[in-house]
């Protein structure tokens, strides 16, 4: 019996057109990362479990695709559990796939410490797996563009991160806002109503939600984890300040009373909206105290993109981690990353039409011919003009032209060479303008100058 072709749940295939829109957004953000100084690395798409687990928070932490013992390890561990011990299954299973690029940008930097140069800075484009619920934007196989600075703690990196980001949207075309908080801010808002360190994990947790499930739903879900009543007014007040961010601060300042950590976070929050402001890169921040990024390991400013006129969720976020290395043995290096959704960013462009016309990258020149001994010519012809940089294709048999050029039609290539016997008897080949249906006959020199982008003569736009 034939095997139904289907995919798993949030897997996607990606044609040709799909990819060379990803290509676009790829270069794009790479360009730019690279005129800040990051430097391209890739790390495995697996890692061991107890690498990833304990470090994106509860939720978090039920996401990760763990990958299942086999052999006796496996048979060993359903026994286990078949007598009434769960934890075994955990125990056995030691490998799981990458939940996100910047815990493992962290083993990385650790494990390879002695041939990094400090501050390091890296970028990273690469798929991550979670075990989410598809929708609408949201996949479980999917890939994040990021770049991360590991080594110091200056501010000056945050401003840099946040300028990235500007200027990456700012060439694809998207509007978009850079939302900002900081999880000291969060702390101090903590320690005002007296919630310990568990309590402020479910508080965040809980925040995190306030798009998808709103104020109410955050208020119960504090309430059924048993914060105090005044968690859920101050996350009211929260959600109602306004104004000018000058005035959302002030409101805070009254909202985290004496925390010396909450005045620090707002403090740095203010140094980064003055900064901006000096170097015109203000104008797409918006502070949102109810912004969480519900990642254990953020300690400082956090960031997220929306866009302005979609209703498509998040197209980046990310923030600053003071000791994400501390746990594989390297205390003491600050860091601070942020990340593109590249999936979400091409429904984006997709859906405000603002790709531009980049069908017609990809093969230039198609040679249609009629026999073998004519592709056999072609081939050395078309070698040409692949060593000029031009992407040419010989159509591999001597089909009716129609097909031929039906071919060249359906793949965008502007241009057919056109060669038969005559052609090859007189040395003179007919090339035809697929989209001006315009045909002309060249020489071999000629058409060779023709896609020569170094020729002196000019033979018109082509």
């Amino acid at each position: 019996m034939a095997i139904k072709p289907a995919l798993p749940k949030g897997a996607r295939d990606f044609l040709p057109a799909e990819m060379r829109e990803r290509t676009y957004i790829t270069e794009v953000i790479s360009r730019i990362f690279e005129r800040y100084g990051y430097q391209r690395i890739e790390t495995p798409a697996l890692e061991r479990n107890q690498t990833l687990t304990g470090k994106y928070g509860e939720e978090g932490d039920r996401l990760i695709f763990k990958i299942a013992p086999r052999g006796q390890k496996l048979s060993s561990a359903l026994q286990k559990v078949a007598e009434g011990q769960p934890e075994a299954w955990q125990q056995a299973t030691e490998e799981a796939l990458r939940y996100d690029l910047t815990v493992p940008f962290a083993r990385f930097v650790v494990q390879h410490q002695q041939e990094l140069t400090f501050p390091f800075k890296r970028y990273q484009i690469q798929p991550v797996w979670r075990a989410d619920r598809p929708q609408k934007g949201r996949y479980r196989e999917f890939t994040q563009c990021d770049a991360d600075a590991v080594g110091s703690d200056s501010l000056l990196l945050d401003l840099e991160l946040i300028a990235i980001y500007q200027e990456v949207f700012d060439e694809l075309g998207l509007p978009v806002a850079i939302r900002l908080n900081h999880r000291k801010v969060l702390a101090g808002l903590g320690e005002t109503l007296g919630l310990n360190e568990e309590e402020l994990g479910h508080f965040t947790m809980a925040l995190d939600k306030l798009d998808k499930i709103g104020l109410a739903g955050v208020q119960k879900e504090l309430q059924e984890r048993g914060l105090p009543e005044t968690a859920a007014r101050t996350l009211e007040e929260l959600t109602a300040l306004d104004g000018s961010s000058a005035e959302k601060i002030q409101g805070l300042l009254r909202l985290v009373g004496s925390s010396a950590i909450g005045q620090q976070g707002l403090q740095e929050l203010n140094f980064l909206l003055e900064e901006a402001r000096a170097l015109d890169r203000h104008q797409s921040l918006q502070l949102d105290f109810t912004l969480a990024r519900g990642l254990d390991y953020y300690t400082g400013t956090i960031m997220e993109v929306v866009p302005t006129e979609q209703a498509l969720g998040s197209l980046g976020g990310g923030g600053r981690y003071d000791d994400l290395t501390s746990l594989f043995g390297k205390p003491g290096l600050s860091g601070i990353g942020i990340s593109f959704g590249l999936d979400r960013i091409q429904l984006a462009l997709r859906e405000a039409r603002l790709f531009p016309a980049i069908e017609a990258i990809g093969t230039r020149v198609l040679f249609a011919h009629f026999g073998q001994r004519e592709a056999l010519y072609c081939l050395n012809l078309a070698q040409a003009l692949r060593q000029l940089g031009v992407p040419t294709e010989v159509y591999p048999e001597a089909v009716k032209l129609k097909k031929q050029l039906q071919y060249a039609q359906k793949k965008y290539i502007p241009y057919v060479v056109l060669i038969g016997e005559e052609e090859l008897k007189e040395g003179r080949f007919t090339l035809k303008n697929m989209e001006q249906g315009q045909q002309e006959e060249l020489s071999k020199i000629e058409l060779l100058e023709r896609f020569n982008p170094n020729a002196q003569t000019n033979h018109g736009k082509h």
